[in-house]
């Protein structure tokens, strides 16, 4: 899990270097990454450009089946209630992620991960130095 914990940790790093919310997922079938993804909002102009829909997108294709039911997402924040949906819709069953996000409704498949402890101090000052940022 800390592998592709820390995957889903560099994609969120591209993020931030390219001023998107620093977040990232990794989508994992059969202990193989098959997608990985950050934000791109900003630059792509898209409502949609969150890093879990990214990573569903790019899992997809890779299987050429929008039926994700055999997968486990990791991701760095806790997805958005847009984002659960689409989870949801493409079945994958078990979602893990490092930080908790305000205001999202939470169910049994999403599960904070509780072993990546070495990420989670980095990924919450980058979250926090992403907002600073935004504030000056």
């Amino acid at each position: 899990m800390k592998n592709y914990m820390e995957t889903a940790y560099k994609e969120a790093l591209k993020a931030y270097r390219k001023n998107e919310i620093p977040v990232g997922a990794v989508v994992v079938i059969d202990n193989k990454i098959v997608a990985k993804a950050h934000n791109n909002r900003q630059k792509k102009a898209n409502v949609l450009g969150h890093a879990e829909i990214n990573a569903i997108i790019k899992a997809e294709k890779k299987i050429r089946d929008w039926r994700l039911d055999h997968a486990v997402m990791y991701v760095t924040l806790m997805p958005c209630q847009m984002c659960q949906t689409i989870i949801n819709e493409a079945r994958i069953k078990k979602i893990y992620y490092l930080l908790d996000a305000f205001n999202v409704e939470k169910s049994d498949k999403y599960i904070r991960t509780n072993d990546c402890d070495n990420i989670l101090k980095p990924y919450q000052n980058l979250v926090d130095n992403f907002f600073k940022k935004l504030r000056k």
